[in-house]
């Protein structure tokens, strides 16, 4: 699993940040935030979501194409497409299918890490995940994570810390 190409692209943005964050393995079984959390032995809200929407810009035309928008968000609730798309400067955010999710991130949905992009992508990250010491996000397959905090993840992205819900 560590060999996986897309863990090997997280652990080397990892590396090249200087995070010295190792790669955690999920059970097979841990395949929601809420069964992540479990085994981790955390709370849901520790679990830094990482979802992604096809952003409409203000003042795009309709043949436009949408910008992806990584948005980093608690386990513990969901994202408001229309409060996050304020916050971000954008029209409206819409659902992301499997095909646009790996052309702009590299990643299979439920994989998602919030670094080793394969072409810079806009990130937002979840406010509500500053109440935590540590936060556990993606690493580059469904099954993996790694330990990071809520500023190491803004610092990483460059996301931009809002309210998304």
């Amino acid at each position: 699993m560590l060999a996986h190409p897309s863990v090997r692209r997280v652990t080397e943005a990892l590396a090249g940040a200087g995070v010295e964050a190792p790669i955690v393995v999920l059970d097979g079984a841990a395949r929601t935030a809420p069964a992540a959390a479990a085994y981790l032995g955390i709370d849901v809200g520790q679990i830094a979501n990482s979802l992604v929407f096809a952003g409409i810009p203000a003042g795009a035309t309709d043949d436009q194409a949408p910008v992806p928008v990584l948005v980093l968000t608690s386990g513990a609730h969901r994202v408001d497409p229309q409060v996050t798309a304020a916050a971000l400067g954008l029209r409206a955010l819409g659902r992301a299918d499997a095909d646009f999710v790996r052309e702009h991130t590299g990643f299979a949905i439920g994989g998602v890490a919030p670094v080793g992009h394969v072409r810079p992508v806009l990130t937002a990250v979840d406010r509500h995940l500053e109440q935590y010491a540590a936060v556990w996000a993606a690493g580059g397959h469904p099954r993996t994570v790694f330990e990071t905090s809520f500023a190491e993840l803004v610092q990483l992205t460059s996301g931009r810390p809002i309210t998304v819900c």
